[in-house]
């Protein structure tokens, strides 16, 4: 049976409002839709957890630093919904814009420290809109637990600096990143890959695991970062953003392997600006 779909702010507190005076634990698993097996692990994790599911679908103007980007943006609502079908969702939340940002909305919500590089050094102003709408959306489900990818391991950190600074009572659960068979970390973007560029994208997953291989050898990023950008760009592609190595506690850079320590990646192929991050 297909999750009811509600649209407004009130349909959803109506329905949770009878869960919770029935004392039952609520998980949200927030999402831009495009869904694919990520996004319905996160709600199996959901599933399993809590008594009731809320996946909520709501493409975010305010994380998009270019409107083409946010106008080209996958949105395949009824397919995700029958996606979710077998996995026994309670609930799927698709407000609208004015259900988020009503007139006169004048609030942004700013994380500072962990949103100054890697994604948010390239894409100015994006995790403010990540975290503005991830706080408004936890506030208005009253979710106990919010369940999110490490595939976007420094989302994961902001939102759950966010909800631990301003006292949001959640838990922030990361849930691993799933691949293709390929290695390709699974990406809505992912669809917006030509055949010939979907054939050459498993290359930076590649070529992070042989950087991962070499760090646990005892080798520097300094010294292997310059070799491995140069196989992603003759890979076919276009620009990388970064490839760095940082501590997944505060993101602090690093140059050699240590507890914590994560490689993360961003690179455009074909106009497609695709990420990932793996624990060495």
């Amino acid at each position: 049976m297909i999750a009811p779909i509600v649209r407004t702010l009130g349909e959803l507190r109506a329905r949770t409002g009878v869960w919770r005076k029935a004392g039952e634990t609520v998980g949200v698993v927030p999402t831009m839709g495009a869904l694919h097996q990520g996004h319905l692990s996160l709600a199996r994790a959901a599933r399993a957890r809590c008594d009731r599911v809320i996946v909520t679908i709501f493409v975010n103007p305010k994380q998009f630093n270019d409107p083409k980007d946010l106008e080209n943006y996958p949105r395949t609502e009824e397919d995700d919904a029958r996606k979710l079908e077998s996995i026994g969702v309670d609930l799927i939340y698709v407000p609208g814009p004015d259900q988020i940002y009503p007139y006169g909305f004048a609030t942004t919500v700013s994380v500072s420290g962990l949103t100054d590089m890697l994604c948010g050094e390239s894409r100015p102003g994006h995790f403010d809109g990540v975290a503005t709408v991830v706080a408004k959306l936890f506030t208005q489900t009253a979710a106990d637990f919010a369940f999110f990818g490490e595939k976007d391991f420094q989302q994961l950190q902001v939102v759950r600096r966010m909800a631990v600074d301003l006292d949001i009572p959640i838990e922030v659960i990361g849930c691993p990143t799933i691949r293709e068979e390929d290695g390709l970390a699974m990406s809505s973007r992912n669809l917006l890959l030509s055949d010939r560029s979907r054939v050459k994208a498993p290359v930076l997953a590649e070529v992070m695991e042989d950087v991962r291989a070499a760090l646990r050898a005892g080798g520097r990023m300094s010294e292997l970062g310059p070799d491995a950008e140069a196989r992603i760009l003759a890979a076919g592609f276009n620009k990388v953003d970064y490839l760095e190595l940082r501590d997944g506690r505060d993101l602090g850079l690093l140059d050699e392997a240590g507890e914590d320590a994560r490689l993360f990646a961003a690179a455009w192929l074909a106009g497609v600006r695709l990420i990932d991050n793996i624990g060495v």
